[in-house]
C-alpha cells in the first residue's frame, strides 16, 4: 500500500512539473507580438463562414492532461445550420467555446490546429492564434453566442436595456448616438417575438419568464448582425412549448438575416427539424458528418447508429430503449485504436491497430469507420 501511494505521489510531482513547463511557455508566448501573416490566412472555400481543421483542445490538470477536442474538422456553409450532437463530455461545448477562445486559459488551451474564419472576400482569421484584440472585434460582433442557461448569462443587477446597449455601445463601429442605440436595442427585442419591448427594456432578468430571458439573450447574440450564431444546447432549461418557440424564432432570424448556425443539443428530433448538416461527436471527434437526409436515412457510424436506436419511437407501453453497453474512453488516456472499439458490436480486427481515417461515403457524407475500408469508400 505505502509502495502504491508513493508511486502515486511521483506521478501527481511529474504531472504537475509537465503542467508548469506548459504555463510557463504559454505566458512567455503571450507576451510575444503576434505577426500577421501568422493569422490572417485565405479560406479553402469561399462559401464557408467558418473551417475548422484538426482543432485540438486540452485540459492541463494535476492527474494529467485530458484531450477534451482530438482532431476536430468541421466546415461551416454561409446562411446554413450545422448540427453537433453526442453524448454529455464528447467535446461539443469544449469545440464551441475554442472557436471564441473562451476557455479558461492557460488550464484549458488549444493546443493545434486551426480556425478560419471568413471576415468577407475570402480573406480568413485564424481564431486559433489571433491576438486578443482581434479577437475582441470578433466576439460579439461578427461571431455571438448563445449559452445554455439565461439566468448566468444576464447580470441580475443591470436591466435588460443597458445589457443590450453595451452590446453596441463595445462595437460602436457606426459612431450611434444613445437614443439611436436604445431605438436599436428595442427593435431587436421585438424582432424576437418580444410584445412589450419597450417595457421589457426597463426591466430586471428576475422580473422575466424563463423563455422571456432566452429571447432577450438571442437578442443580445443579434445586437450587430453577426455572420455566425453558436447556439449551445439554446432550450435545455425551457419546457417543451417554449422550446418549440426558440427554436422556430431561430430559424425564421436565421433566414431573414442571412447568418449561420452552430446547434449544440442532445436533441435529435431538433436537429432533424432544424439543420441542414449534421457532425456527429464522440470522445473528442467527428466521427461521422453529412447533410441530415444523409445521416438521419443512412446513419454508417454504428455510434450514431446507436444513437438513432436509443430515442422513443412511440411504440409499446413499457418497451426498453436501446443503450449502448460500455464506457467512453478516459480523456486522460485515450487509445491508438478506434475510441467506440470496446462499445461497438460490429468491430472488425482494424479496429484494433489504429484510429481510423475518414473515408468519404459522397461529396457531403464522410465517416471514420474501418468498416468502410472493405465496403470500398474513398479514403480522404
Amino acid at each position: 500500500m505505502t509502495n502504491l501511494i508513493k508511486d502515486r505521489n511521483k506521478k501527481l510531482r511529474k504531472v504537475q512539473k509537465e503542467n508548469k513547463a506548459v504555463f510557463r511557455a504559454y505566458n512567455k508566448a503571450k507576451r510575444r507580438q503576434v505577426p500577421k501573416e501568422a493569422y490572417l490566412k485565405e479560406m479553402e472555400n469561399k462559401e464557408n463562414v467558418l473551417e475548422i481543421r484538426n482543432l485540438q483542445t486540452s485540459f492541463f490538470t494535476d492527474v494529467g492532461t485530458v484531450r477534451a477536442v482530438d482532431g476536430v474538422s468541421l466546415d461551416i456553409p454561409f446562411g446554413k445550420t450545422v448540427g453537433i450532437v453526442g453524448e454529455s463530455g464528447c467535446g461539443k461545448s469544449v469545440t464551441s467555446m475554442s472557436i471564441l477562445r473562451l476557455l479558461q486559459e492557460p488550464q484549458g488551451q488549444i493546443v493545434g490546429g486551426s480556425i478560419l474564419f471568413n471576415r468577407g472576400e475570402g480573406g480568413g482569421v485564424d481564431l486559433a492564434k489571433a491576438p486578443a484584440k482581434v479577437l475582441n472585434e470578433i466576439r460579439g460582433k461578427e461571431i455571438s453566442m448563445i449559452f445554455q442557461e439565461p439566468m448566468t448569462t444576464l447580470n441580475p443587477i443591470m436591466t435588460i436595456g443597458k445589457q443590450l446597449d453595451e452590446v453596441i455601445l463595445y462595437h460602436n463601429v457606426n459612431k450611434l448616438s444613445k437614443k439611436e442605440i436604445a431605438k436599436k436595442s428595442v427593435e431587436t427585442l421585438k424582432l424576437v417575438g418580444i410584445a412589450d419591448a419597450e417595457g421589457v427594456y426597463k426591466r430586471y432578468p428576475h422580473e422575466l419568464s424563463g423563455g422571456m430571458r432566452q429571447r432577450v439573450v438571442i437578442a443580445m447574440s443579434l445586437m450587430c448582425d453577426p455572420k455566425l450564431i453558436i447556439a449551445d444546447e439554446p432550450t435545455t432549461a425551457l419546457d417543451v412549448t417554449i422550446q418549440a418557440q426558440i427554436l422556430e424564432l431561430l430559424a425564421e432570424i436565421k433566414d431573414k438575416v442571412k447568418m449561420s448556425i452552430i446547434l449544440i443539443t442532445h436533441d435529435l428530433g431538433v436537429v432533424s427539424e432544424m439543420c441542414d448538416y449534421v457532425a456527429v461527436m464522440y470522445a473528442g471527434r467527428v466521427v461521422e458528418f453529412g447533410t441530415t437526409h444523409e445521416v438521419f436515412k443512412n446513419s454508417s457510424h454504428p455510434y450514431m447508429h446507436g444513437l438513432m436506436l436509443s430515442r422513443p419511437t412511440g411504440g409499446e407501453t413499457g418497451e426498453k430503449l436501446f443503450a449502448i453497453t460500455g464506457n467512453v474512453p478516459n480523456p486522460i488516456q485515450l487509445p491508438d485504436h478506434c475510441y467506440f472499439r470496446n462499445r461497438c458490436d460490429q468491430s472488425i480486427r482494424a479496429c484494433a491497430k489504429e484510429y481510423p481515417p475518414v473515408f468519404r461515403l459522397s461529396d457531403t457524407h464522410q465517416v471514420s469507420c474501418w468498416r468502410y475500408l472493405e465496403k470500398g469508400g474513398l479514403h480522404s
